[in-house]
């Protein structure tokens, strides 16, 4: 008796339940179960007409699906086209503030070229720097473990001059020491008999660079006992001999065991076209 008791009891519970959710409510309950058994009975038919209203009814689905979801597809596309084009705003600011400096440091260095044009007519000094150049090709790498040569496929007859500098884009790589009618010898920082005066910036400090047959750093010799040269200065040729251009960039300083060296910024085991100055 109490086991009845209870389950009339959880039926009148349920069905007040029900009963305070509405009329409307429960047909619309009601109406979504009769549809759901409905297109869940739709697939145990394969033929007739049962079938091609299976059909129908998943195209509408899928379409519906479709045009449901493209308001949605199309405001994320949005979102996401506003995104890149708030980061490619911020691209723009910073490059736009770059080319900014880059065109400053251009007129600065513009003007001091000027000045020191200026300044060297003003001392009667000679100009030995050249913005003229010619390409050359390296016909033959002639290298023993300390003798550093090339040939290379210009002459006097194209205006090769004896001793100007030999550079790879804008850093030193030798000078020519062989003329020639249609070739050339130079002889490379790296070989043991190059000696070429350099000068180490920010410092201002003078010395010679001397080549050791290594391809990666070279010697410096004749610096001052107390210097303060650190790691990382970039030297240059000081043009002091009056042949080689001055200001050409050779390497920067390496310090090991107290011991100061130029790492060379040429790869010389890559060579294939370098310009000579004429």
């Amino acid at each position: 008796m109490a086991a009845d008791s209870g389950r009339d009891d959880f039926i009148i519970a349920i069905r007040s339940a029900f009963l305070k959710k509405g009329t409307r409510q429960n047909f619309s309950l009601l109406t979504l179960l009769i549809i759901s058994i409905l297109v869940l009975s739709l697939e145990y038919f394969k033929s007739g007409p049962i079938s091609k209203l299976r059909s129908i009814t998943k195209d509408l689905i899928f379409k519906g699906s479709f045009f449901v979801s493209a308001p949605f597809v199309y405001a994320k596309d949005q979102y996401f086209l506003f995104q890149d084009h708030l980061n490619m705003y911020e691209e723009f600011t910073v490059l736009r503030e770059k080319n900014y400096n880059i065109e400053k440091l251009k007129n600065e260095v513009d003007f001091y070229k000027s000045e020191n044009i200026r300044l060297k007519k003003l001392i009667d000094e000679r100009e030995i720097a050249s913005e003229n150049y010619l390409i050359a090709k390296v016909l033959l790498d002639q290298q023993s473990p300390f003798l550093k040569s090339m040939i290379i496929n210009k002459g006097y007859k194209h205006g090769i001059k004896l001793g100007v500098a030999v550079k790879d884009q804008s850093y030193y790589v030798g000078k020519i020491i062989n003329v020639n009618l249609l070739t050339s010898r130079i002889l490379l920082a790296t070989d043991l008999n190059s000696k070429i005066p350099v000068i180490i910036e920010p410092n201002g400090i003078n010395a010679i660079l001397s080549g050791n047959g290594s391809n990666l750093y070279g010697d410096l010799e004749f610096l001052p006992k107390l210097n303060e040269i650190e790691e990382g200065a970039i030297v240059y040729t000081s043009g002091i001999d009056g042949i080689i251009s001055p200001a050409i960039p050779v390497g920067k300083i390496k310090i090991k065991d107290d011991v100061k060296y130029v790492e060379f910024f040429v790869n010389y085991n890559q060579l294939k076209l370098i310009r000579v100055n004429n």
